[in-house]
């Protein structure tokens, strides 16, 4: 695996928001090992930072906006990708308005300023999404379809057909990312005249010029109609200079339309936070349907983390926490014990034990012909590691209770059985406030895992006695 990497200085360039038509102000600085990419509003007082994540899309309308905390910043596809596409991990973007700017339609002034500033390695490691198994994702409404095929190697391929006879089928590759910055960067974003009409009709391209985009002259105009059209962009009288193309912009390559939208799937399937080692292929890409297969791209990760997070369990190496210590931070006692012990904690994390026997009380009402360990007291077994966990950093330990306020996302996966040892995962996704805790928590049997939920908690002090 590749290491992480940062940009070696500060670089800035300045341009026009497409839809706002105001100018604005990006600067890409160096950023530590796993601060992965964020975008923070210069302009606004308390310069709030925004995560360039897929839980912060707020829109995929004409191109893709985040939004954290009602601060948004819009259109930010094309930056995107030229990070992904120089392989570039770790940097803060300030910007001073609302929108990225659009500067040619394409990532070319963003690579080459990213180039200008340098990459620079880092020591962590790079955390890799291996596409191990086809994952697919269909739009029926625009039949857009997507699917991550396993590869040695990232590459990415894009079909589009609008059905137009002025832009017929095209197909665009990437099979090298080394490539990405003379073959796809200066790809430049195109528009058909009837959406440009209605889009000039609606005010949203107030920052649109006849420089940054192609627009395809999908129906015959009169000089007349185009006179107004480019009043109405502010611009000088434009005409069809060939069939098919409205402005005089020679094109970069023959099939720039689709290397473009393999421009902004890269930008996009960019929030799902880390490389992608696989092949995919993009039939008639889009916004939306870009992210929501990015979505399951991050399911797919995450699951990857669980399986790669499984805990090593040695018997001879002395628990961290014996039952005697258990049962001094937790209130529980016999039948309701449900971890032996704990074999690793540290400020993030929690590993306890159970090891499951035929002699459990509950055996003898819960299937005892059949004797399946409940799922809920799965649950209950990885409250407990992580009432351990919390309660173990509290002043006066053995005086507090751990009360459930939220159970999300339970799954239950494989059945326990008596013989089994549990081996209880439980980490932070947030930190202890005001005595809440939040942690993700995965049950696992071996190589398995056989249930996962996330838990909200609240601990509370015990009222001392008189």
């Amino acid at each position: 695996m590749a290491n992480q990497h940062t940009i070696q200085q500060p670089v800035s360039l300045k341009g026009i928001g497409l839809h706002t038509g105001q100018p604005v102000s990006v600067t890409f600085q160096p950023a530590p090992e796993d601060h992965g990419i964020r975008f923070q509003r210069v302009d606004l007082p308390e310069r709030p930072v925004i995560k360039a994540d897929l839980g912060m899309v707020m829109s995929t309308n004409r191109g893709t906006t985040l939004s954290y905390e009602g601060v948004a910043v819009s259109t930010v596809e094309h930056l995107l990708s030229a990070l992904l596409g120089l392989e570039i991990d770790n940097v803060l973007i300030e910007i001073d308005g609302s929108e990225v700017p659009i500067m040619d339609g394409s990532a070319r002034f963003f690579v080459e300023a990213l180039q200008k500033a340098g990459k620079m390695p880092q020591q962590t490691e790079r955390e890799i999404l291996e596409i191990l198994e086809p994952i697919s994702y269909l739009d029926p409404e625009s039949g857009s379809e997507l699917m991550a095929l396993p590869a040695e190697e990232f590459q990415v391929t894009t079909l589009i057909d609008f059905n137009s006879p002025i832009l017929g089928p095209q197909y665009a590759s990437l099979q090298n990312i080394k490539d990405y910055p003379t073959q796809i960067a200066p790809c430049r974003t195109f528009v058909f005249l009837h959406e440009l009409e209605m889009l000039a009709q609606q005010d949203l391209i107030k920052g649109g010029d006849l420089d940054n985009a192609i627009v395809i002259a999908d129906r015959l105009m009169s000089q007349e109609e185009l006179d107004q059209l480019a009043k109405r962009l502010g611009k000088p009288s434009i005409k069809v200079e060939r069939e098919g193309v409205l402005n005089t912009t020679q094109l970069h390559f023959q099939n720039e339309p689709a290397r473009h939208k393999l421009l902004d799937v890269l930008g996009d399937i960019t929030l799902v936070g880390v490389p992608i080692k696989g092949k995919i292929v993009a039939t008639k890409p889009g916004h939306k349907a870009n992210i929501e297969f990015a979505r399951l791209l991050k399911k797919c990760l995450l699951d990857q983390r669980k399986l790669r997070n499984i805990p090593k369990y040695d018997p001879d190496v002395p628990a961290v926490v014996d039952i005697g210590g258990v049962m001094k931070l937790l209130p529980h006692r016999y039948p309701f014990i449900m971890i032996d012990k704990v074999i690793e904690i540290d400020e993030k994390h929690v590993v306890g034990v159970k090891n499951v026997t035929i002699n459990e009380a509950f055996f003898q009402g819960h299937f005892p012909g059949n004797p399946v360990f409940p799922g809920v007291l799965q649950l209950e077994a990885m409250a407990q590691a992580g009432g351990v966990f919390v309660l173990s950093q509290q002043e006066d330990p053995g005086n507090w209770d751990t009360y459930f306020l939220k159970i999300d996302n339970a799954k239950f996966k494989s059945m326990v059985f008596p013989g089994d040892t549990l081996l209880l995962r439980c980490e932070l996704t947030a930190p202890v406030r005001r005595g809440i805790v939040q942690m993700t928590c995965t049950a696992y049997v071996g190589s398995k895992i056989v249930s996962e939920a996330d838990m909200t908690a609240q601990i509370v002090k015990r009222a001392k006695e008189e």
